[in-house]
């Protein structure tokens, strides 16, 4: 590629003075907006990664350039900067997004254009894309373990399902209706709300959670709550006096950032289901929190989707140097197989469904704001497609030796990618 200055309005040079730019890594990430509590720190996250392989030599002996925008948490502008970058900056690969409604924004463009996606959140599945790489959890690497400790350890009876309204929390909770109702839950006995993105007034909603459990029976709180959002929910429920023993809530888009910004005194018992927690104790771990606070303060935290961006960058930086080119095609036949330790121990590798292996954590939140971890399972392989959906449970992702994200098991055939958009 030939260097060019990154002068573009609505533009972040990271990296000012550089006067060759060979390879180039986009950073899609909101830094203002409802998800900018979330996603700042995976532009940090980043930049600190491309700043430690720089300091490695690079990559193919080029200094590696991170270009970020600003979509603001505005949907269709991931779609306009997610164009931006691949068209006119020509970036090799975008790291970025948060939302799944970000994500199927940009999805069209990435196709197009035959980009490359790396996605670091955990998401509903039930997609997969030849050009998105999903280093997050898939719902059975969350979801639906975070649901059987509740029915197992905790003996909750009851369900509250309790979401932002976009297509994460709308097909994971499908899901795990579906699931629940397999394992003996009545559907009365499954609450389902949705809130807009920022919500803020959570007093009539917490009062239903707690009239669920009216008649005695063990009530929980399943949260797919995102953004800023979660500020008012945490607040509320300490204002109802409800405590993690009366109901306890498990979070899928809470983690150690989003509780730096709470007065956690209320929060504490209250769980989370991720893959990662700073908490962890590895090697591996010591080292990048080390690394992290040195660069960025003693009181930045670290948490899951960052982890997810450590290992899908550096198994793209290892596709790279085995591809010998940044050409998305030949990266993308190179990642399958890669293999980088997770920061909780153990190694995760990328299948053929563009999934990771990860293990399952969950964990109790501290007054610290940080987490006890409770339970930690083996690696486990993301699936592309639910197994608790009829429509989904016959269906197989393998781009490796299928070439398909949507093959069909009981017509042998590929068919075209659904949509939950």
């Amino acid at each position: 590629m030939k260097a060019k200055l990154l002068a573009t309005t609505g533009l972040i040079m990271a990296m000012a003075g550089t006067a060759s730019a060979e390879i180039k890594v986009g950073i899609l990430h909101s830094l203002s907006g409802t998800m900018a509590i979330s996603e700042t720190t995976l532009k940090d996250t980043m930049l600190l990664l491309i700043e430690q392989q720089n300091a490695k030599g690079g990559l193919l002996g080029e200094e590696i350039v991170p270009v970020v925008v600003d979509p603001a948490s505005d949907w269709p502008l991931f779609a306009e900067k997610a164009r931006e970058l691949l068209s006119v900056q020509e970036v090799d690969v975008i790291f970025g997004n948060w939302t799944s409604v970000s994500r199927k924004s940009v999805l069209p463009v990435i196709e197009e254009l035959n980009g490359l996606l790396f996605y670091p959140v955990q998401y509903e599945g039930e997609e997969s894309s030849k050009n998105v790489f999903y280093t997050g959890a898939a719902p059975n690497q969350q979801a639906i373990p975070a649901t059987d400790y509740f029915l197992e350890e905790l003996g909750v009876e009851k369900f509250a399902l309790l979401g932002t309204d976009y297509v994460y929390p709308r097909t994971t909770n499908r899901i795990l209706e579906a699931y629940l109702k397999d394992k003996g839950i009545a559907a009365e006995d499954i609450f389902v709300n949705y809130t807009p993105f920022g919500h803020s007034d959570w007093s009539t909603i917490v009062s239903d959670v707690v009239a669920l459990g009216a008649d005695g029976k063990k009530v929980g709180v399943i949260s797919t709550i995102n953004g800023d959002a979660n500020v008012g929910f945490y607040k509320e429920l300490a204002a109802a006096g409800v405590s993690a023993d009366d109901i306890p809530v498990v979070a899928f888009s809470v983690g150690e950032e989003e509780l730096s910004g709470l007065d956690t005194t209320n929060l504490v018992g209250h769980l989370a289901a991720w893959n990662y927690f700073q908490s962890a104790e590895s090697a591996e771990n010591d080292e990048w929190v080390a690394a992290w606070k040195a660069k960025m303060g003693e009181d930045r935290v670290t948490n899951d989707p960052m982890e997810a961006h450590v290992i899908g960058f550096n198994m793209w930086v290892q596709a790279v140097e085995q591809a010998g080119t940044t050409d998305v095609d030949a990266v993308r036949a190179a990642m399958y197989g890669q293999t980088f330790p997770n920061l909780t121990g153990g190694v995760a590798e990328m299948l053929p469904n563009h999934h990771l292996t990860k293990p399952v954590l969950i964990g109790e939140i501290t007054e610290d704001g940080q987490f006890d971890i409770l339970s930690q399972t083996d690696p486990v392989p993301g699936d592309a497609w639910t197994d608790f959906l009829p429509e989904s449970a016959i269906l197989k992702s393998d781009w490796k030796d299928l070439g398909c994200g949507m093959y069909n098991t009981e017509t042998a055939t590929c068919v075209q990618q659904k949509s939950n958009y």
